[in-house]
């Protein structure tokens, strides 16, 4: 299944990606060489194209379970694909073009592999589109599950492909769900060959709407198969809600964490979040905002009443559960705490949660990724293209320890453009 012989010449590659948050496609465009342990990846080019505001609407809702109709399904699903494609050609002007495209697309459902962790998120969904719907009710659980996760990402590669007149590689994730894994986190095995070290264990914190971590440790002997790999919970995903709750639409984000550093955090509150079930599940695990969305943020706000808590202290305390549950993760599901800590995503310029995360491990360094040479802003992009990248060469994309799945497997589908 690997090749036997070595790229040479670097290829040319965009990465494509819009997270949980729904903030805008992130485009990076990148020369690519080696294959694995000399896998080198160099950024020429990486930018943030917002979606159109109606587009982000319509996206957000259906995120949060809004009914639409097959025929809306597809429009949506194409509408994604042409803001994606438009993507892809503005980051290349001015540079030779790329010769493939590796798009994650937008997740607007995530749903763990049956009994995995997040799956009583999202059969409570099911059963109150049940209700919402006049179903009967005693209608089987079992009915409207599966054995196998599901996840879905629109913003179709064959589309993007024939856009753009260049191949492309798109849903990465089924292949792992197929044989039984959460078909996330996938960004670890690239992680694991673009920023192990000889002799440091350390966390990769990805902090987009949702949070995840790689753990990776020193790079002798067995090393590979002793990285661990999930999602720790809520990133950016509460905060933007919050936010945008709280200053009733005036804003989306808490820029630098500004607002919610000039609040309290109220510790007991946090205490009482963490008792959530999905914090104290064992990896692998995965989860989105499912869980941690808009029927989350209520609930928070609910029980936030009791402690009389003032805006910025709302968003203060919801920061502190994005910073406690990774401290919680790692303090609980390491084999031992990292050496190094290197924040990636959205949530790393959030000066306040990165305070936090630092006061909470303490004498363990928490930097970002720019710091080891590897773009923060746009790490995740970098890392589908070089999941592309290793599908066009026959390599395996998906880390076992990571998602679950029992073994290796190739991800992604190609796109072929007509010659």
């Amino acid at each position: 299944m690997h090749p036997t012989e070595k790229p040479v010449v670097p290829t040319r590659v965009i990465g494509l990606i819009s997270g949980t948050s729904v903030d805008g496609i992130d485009a990076a465009l990148v020369e690519i060489s080696g294959t694995e342990l000399d896998l080198k990846v160099n950024l020429l080019a990486g930018a943030t194209y917002p979606y159109p505001a109606q587009l982000r609407e319509r996206i957000l809702a259906v995120g949060a379970g809004v009914a639409i109709s097959m025929a809306e399904l597809a429009e949506i699903d194409d509408a994604i694909a042409q803001v994606f494609a438009q993507a892809a050609q503005n980051i290349q002007i001015g540079h030779q073009p790329a010769t493939l495209i590796g798009s994650h697309g937008q997740t607007v459902y995530h749903r763990p592999p049956k009994g995995g962790a997040g799956e009583q998120g999202s059969r409570g969904r099911e059963m109150e589109m049940i209700a919402n719907h006049g179903l009967n009710p005693s209608y089987p659980l079992t009915a409207l599950g599966s054995p196998l996760g599901y996840s879905l990402q629109l913003g179709r590669g064959a589309l993007i492909a024939h856009l753009t007149n260049i191949a492309t590689v798109s849903n990465f994730r089924v292949a792992d769900i197929a044989i039984g894994g959460h078909g996330a986190p996938l960004v670890p095995r690239v992680d694991a060959y673009l920023l192990s070290h000889p002799e440091e264990g350390r966390c990769i914190q990805n902090i987009g709407g949702i949070g995840n971590v790689a753990y990776i440790p020193p790079r002798h002997g067995d090393w590979l198969s002793k990285i661990l790999a999930w999602d720790t919970g809520p990133g950016n995903s509460l905060l933007d809600l919050a936010v945008e709750h709280l200053s009733v639409g005036a804003k989306t984000y808490d820029e630098n964490g500004n607002w919610a550093a000039s609040g309290t955090p109220s510790h007991p509150l946090v205490e009482q979040w963490l008792n959530q079930d999905y914090f104290h599940l064992p990896p692998p695990k995965s989860t989105g905002r499912e869980l941690f969305g808009v029927t989350y943020l209520h609930q928070c706000l609910k029980d936030a009443q009791a402690y009389q808590l003032n805006p910025a202290d709302v968003l203060a305390t919801l920061t502190e559960l994005t910073a406690a549950s990774i401290f919680h993760s790692y303090r609980t599901f390491l084999p031992e705490m990292p050496q190094r800590v290197l924040l990636c995503g959205g949530g790393s310029r959030n000066l306040y949660l990165k305070q936090r995360l630092q006061l909470l491990l303490g004498s363990i360094p928490v930097s970002t990724t720019d710091e080891v040479g590897l773009s923060a802003d746009f790490k995740e992009a970098i890392a589908f293209a070089v999941l592309a990248y290793w599908r066009h060469l026959g390599i395996p994309g998906n880390l076992p320890t990571a998602t679950g799945a029992p073994q290796e497997v190739l991800l992604g589908e190609i796109h072929q453009v007509q010659s």
